[in-house]
């Protein structure tokens, strides 16, 4: 569809009437519609301010990039730490951050993942810092989000307790803790106030953000995963912690999952169209682990498309295709982390733990 909407807070005032009316016309170039509708776009764009309240998301797919308007960035600070408590409390799926005047603007992009980085460089001119920031976020206008779950309460009661496989997620998970790879990437009590990390808590419904997902083949045709937003080392409950991924259904575009009908399910984690095609396509793979972390000489997808994606589940699929063994890779998925392939959980964090650094590069 790739149609976006601004919303109308960004005629408050005229830096970002400015910055709407140049953003607009580089998207437009780009192969963007500017939709009238909100209903009608895929991504919105949110004024991100004091007096602005986060948008309120009618689905899931859309996807929300917030904009924040502020005079000049502080040379001596991070990026991340100027900006990211900002993220965090506008709900955005990534912030563009407008330091400086309407002629001489220049962008930070922070993202919940990684952190921040800064785009604009003095020896460009305006326009061509516009086609860098649209270049930027092209790929993730365009991605097609798969998160839609469909629950079926009709998981066999001798499975509601686990199996073989769902306990070595839960050892895997535990490994991954103390390899400190499962929080984020960085130190959050550095980056946050207490009423900020609370802001989290609220939001993720968990003790800290967990990034990171695991998940382990149960049969030719459904598979083991880790639910979105737990604490990824303490993967016990199925239903709640660990969920039967059975099928996906292209025409409504849904992850189907077997629960026991004794629980109120979580949702799977956002990767589960990505680990559905790998599976599928290469039936030799066993296990899957995704973590925010980095291992140097790795192949790596061109573009950072956003997780729940379409377009990351196939440039990952492209990836493994082009590896020597995919039974047993390790995919760098740009400015995010790995994908990595095995025979089992315990097979994967054997062949990569002294290999594994914990900075993703930012590019």
């Amino acid at each position: 569809m790739n149609q976006f909407w601004f919303a109308p807070s960004f005629q408050e005032n005229r830096t970002a009437t400015d910055f709407q009316i140049r953003l607009v016309h580089s998207l437009v170039e780009a192969g963007f519609t500017l939709s009238s509708q909100v209903e009608n776009a895929n991504v919105v764009f949110q004024l991100v301010s004091d007096k602005t309240r986060p948008f309120r998301r009618q689905h899931y797919a859309v996807y929300v990039i917030g904009v924040a308007f502020v005079s000049s960035l502080d040379p001596h600070r991070d990026l991340l730490k100027q900006f990211y408590p900002i993220h965090i409390r506008s709900l955005s799926n990534i912030l563009i951050v407008v330091a400086g005047s309407l002629d001489n603007p220049s962008f930070v992009i922070t993202t919940l993942e990684r952190g921040a980085v800064l785009l604009s460089s003095q020896d460009d001119s305006v326009e061509q810092r516009y086609q860098k920031l649209t270049e930027r976020i092209a790929p993730l206008m365009r991605s097609h989000l798969i998160i839609r779950n469909r629950f079926h309460p009709d998981l066999r009661p001798s499975l509601w307790n686990g199996t073989r496989q769902t306990h070595s997620l839960s050892y895997a998970g535990e490994i991954l803790e103390s390899w400190d790879l499962l929080p984020a990437p960085f130190p959050m009590d550095e980056y946050l106030t207490p009423e900020d990390m609370a802001h989290v808590r609220r939001l993720f419904g968990i003790g800290g953000l967990s990034y990171g997902n695991l998940s382990v083949r149960h049969d030719d045709d459904s598979f083991w995963m880790s639910a979105s937003g737990v604490d990824k080392s303490r993967l016990h409950d199925i239903g709640r912690d660990i969920l039967l991924v059975t099928g996906f259904d292209a025409e409504d575009e849904s992850i189907h999952l077997s629960v026991p009908e004794t629980v109120t399910p979580r949702r799977v984690s956002v990767d589960a169209i990505e680990h559905w095609k790998i599976y599928q396509q290469h039936p030799e793979i066993g296990a899957i682990i995704h973590i925010h972390a980095w291992m140097p000489g790795v192949l790596a997808t061109e573009f950072n498309y956003p997780c729940g994606s379409k377009e990351l589940a196939d440039e990952v699929a492209k990836q493994l295709a082009a590896a020597d063994d995919p039974a047993h890779a390790v995919i760098g998925l740009k400015n995010h982390g790995l994908t990595i392939t095995g025979d089992s959980p315990e097979e994967i964090l054997a062949r990569v733990h002294d290999r594994v650094v914990r900075q993703v590069p930012m590019q």
